[in-house]
């Protein structure tokens, strides 16, 4: 009879997925490869705020159990062991672009140029890169994954400190900008959201690019702090 609760399956599990991944990275590990930086991105799809990259170099001695792909760790998770990363980390960057370069350049560039300066801010620099899904050609030897975030060890530690430093970023916008519900949406096109864009307008951390046929020009021009009404 199986008698665990549900939470103590829940941890079991998350320790077998950590497991996964960190075995995965440790097993790229050879003479010429000791050291492996993973780097990801928070933030591709949201209407507003900037998109966040990090680039993380862990150490394969010991694992920190519960890491994973941030989008399925709860925000309290996240938070724990994203202390736990940069307590433990050898390397970590961040960087970000924001709306107006991300209007600039679009949001696929806009991410790898951020990637890229994550990587180029290391005060370590790794024998071997991991990237979540794109292509930077910044280090002699680079491995592209598909959800590499659930996938390396190293990518998935990065992931959890972007999204924490995003989300974070995104509470403090919610305080100048109230009624967008930044906090809570992390700038994402919730009904919510649209609603109050349609009844006040745009901030200037919105994504104009993301915002075709919602915004006339009109809206466009009246950018507007509204913390102020």
């Amino acid at each position: 009879m199986n008698t665990k609760t549900k939470a103590e399956k829940s941890i079991a599990k998350s320790k077998i997925d950590t497991q996964a991944i960190f075995e995965y990275d440790k097993n790229l590990l050879s003479n010429n490869i000791k050291t492996i930086a993973g780097v990801d991105e928070v933030g591709r799809g949201p209407l507003a705020g900037p998109v966040v990259t990090a680039c993380v170099i862990m150490p394969y001695d010991e694992m920190i159990n519960g890491v994973f792909d941030s989008k399925q760790l709860s925000k309290k998770k996240r938070e724990e062991l994203n202390q736990q990363i940069l307590n433990k980390a050898l390397a970590v960057s961040i960087s970000m672009r924001d709306n107006n370069r991300i209007d600039e350049i679009n949001i696929l560039q806009a991410t790898i140029e951020s990637m890229k300066e994550s990587f180029e801010k290391l005060v370590l620099k790794p024998d071997l890169l991991l990237i979540d899904a794109v292509k930077l050609n910044v280090c002699k030897n680079e491995k592209s994954i598909i959800k590499g975030d659930a996938t390396s060890y190293a990518i998935a530690c990065a992931s959890i400190v972007a999204k924490v430093f995003r989300d974070k970023l995104m509470a403090d916008y919610s305080i100048q900008f109230p009624q967008y519900d930044f906090k809570n949406n992390v700038g994402y096109g919730t009904a919510k959201h649209y609603q109050v864009i349609k009844n006040y307008g745009i901030t200037p951390i919105h994504r104009l690019s993301f915002l075709k046929g919602i915004v006339n020009q009109t809206d466009k021009n009246m950018q507007t702090n509204i913390n102020n009404k």
